[in-house]
């Protein structure tokens, strides 16, 4: 997509806020000065890129900034207040699992008259999940702090994080990219979890995950094979998962 059609896309979707009823603008707030104030502590521009990560078992979802030429650094840790499943992907509809993997929200994505308060769509299935043919929809972070598969907020957390994610559209953020993970994949985890069903899978995405740590730079992800494949932030994923052959679709690019 090119940054023009994402540019026309935030401005349709900010359109589509002003034009709610006082009742669903109401739930959609602006970023707070308080907020505002701890980017501005951090050396953040408020409409910055963003790039969440999401951690199951330690229940955290973090919110990056980028501060400049594609180098992110943390902003916030939010605590999840719920939710559903195991560890391990989600697999098919009515599961109440909540994913794992990499995902890329758009302006459509975004939903300010959700039954949940406020909730974008992670857009699960993705290249990857359906190679396994993976079935499931509406699949979201939302607020009201309660889970049937999705990973839920307080309220006044999603107001933030949306607030966030807004702003990073009208700085030209066509979308922002999710790395949804069993739990923090060092080694000690990972040795933990060594006999787990799921190891296999944990070891692919550690695979990003690694990459993203290493220099904060987000990798470019694609799936090939029935795998996820990486490449670093400054490299296309396509020549390497064209070296091995094989069809090989984007997920997201690294910017």
């Amino acid at each position: 997509m090119s940054r023009l059609l994402g540019l026309a896309l935030a401005a349709v979707m900010l359109a589509a806020l002003a034009g709610c009823t006082a009742e669903e603008t109401g739930r959609v707030k602006p970023l707070s000065e308080d907020a505002k104030r701890e980017l501005a502590a951090k050396g953040m521009r408020v409409d910055a890129p963003i790039l969440l990560r999401i951690f199951k078992q330690e229940a955290e979802l973090e919110v990056w900034k980028d501060v400049g030429g594609g180098q992110f650094e943390l902003f916030k840790v939010y605590p999840i207040c719920a939710w559903s499943g195991n560890l391990g992907p989600k697999q098919r509809e009515g599961d109440r699992q909540a994913p794992e993997g990499y995902y890329v929200v758009a302006p459509s994505q975004m939903n300010p008259r959700s039954q949940l308060h406020l909730s974008f769509n992670l857009g699960y299935p993705n290249a990857y999940d359906r190679s396994y043919g993976r079935t499931g929809s509406l699949l979201m972070v939302h607020g009201e702090c309660s889970s049937r598969g999705c990973y839920a907020m307080t309220n006044p957390q999603i107001e933030e994080i949306y607030a966030l994610a807004l702003e990073a559209f009208r700085g030209g953020q066509e979308k922002f990219n999710i790395h949804a993970y069993p739990f923090h994949m060092h080694d000690v985890n990972m040795a933990k979890y060594a006999s787990h069903e799921w190891i296999d899978f944990w070891r692919n995405i550690k695979e990003g995950y690694d990459l993203f740590e290493a220099s904060h730079r987000l990798p470019s992800v694609g799936a090939q094979n029935r795998r996820y494949v990486f490449a670093p932030g400054d490299q296309s994923v396509g020549v390497a998962a064209f070296a091995s052959g094989g069809k090989m679709t984007m997920i997201h690019p690294s910017n």
